[in-house]
């Protein structure tokens, strides 16, 4: 199976918000964006992340398309929508020290996002029977993907770049995963 992940397209953002499960708008000239990307059209199965900015993009190429809730980025609970200056520092610097264990109030840490993310993922490579599969997500799921394909340490997942309306193309087959393409 091809498997083709794909982060939205950047988003209007002036006041540097955290935001993560909150529905932030593309940016003004997101046709513009779409109009650059490179996506084939032929999948067999395409999923998106329930967040406006994953379906508008759906929408747009005329995908027939199913939401899971799974592929959402992560939830900041109380921090979502607020500027990161404003969120108290008692509250972040724990989570900037331990971003995989520490979550915002009413929101999930890393560990969980992963739970969720592996879950998707684990149930469509055992259970999708498709040669190509399409994913629009967000930059935190697709590195949540990398990290358990290539099984480097989990403290060390914002080091990896994931640009706006870049996909990565993974195959697997008979079990095994090989990362083909990032950020193309």
């Amino acid at each position: 199976m091809e498997i083709h992940v794909i982060r939205h397209t950047a988003v209007e953002n002036p006041e540097n918000l955290c935001y993560g499960f909150s529905d932030i708008p593309l940016r003004n000239d997101f046709c513009k964006d779409f109009n650059e990307l490179i996506i084939d059209n032929h999948f067999d199965h395409v999923f998106s992340s329930p967040s406006g900015r994953c379906t508008l993009l759906a929408e747009h190429f005329k995908f027939n398309y199913k939401t899971d809730e799974r592929l959402r980025e992560m939830n900041f609970g109380d921090w979502e929508m607020k500027k990161w200056t404003d969120i108290p520092k008692e509250e972040i610097n724990p989570w900037y020290e331990d971003f995989v264990q520490i979550k915002a109030t009413g929101g999930e840490n890393l560990l969980e996002m992963q739970n969720r993310v592996l879950n998707f993922w684990n149930e469509l490579t055992s259970e999708t029977n498709a040669n190509k599969v399409l994913i629009i997500t967000h930059g935190g799921v697709i590195r949540l993907i990398l990290q358990f394909i290539l099984q480097f340490p989990l403290e060390n997942i914002f080091k990896i770049q994931i640009d706006y309306g870049k996909k990565m193309v993974i195959e697997f087959n008979e079990g095994h995963f090989s990362v083909k393409k990032v950020n193309v």
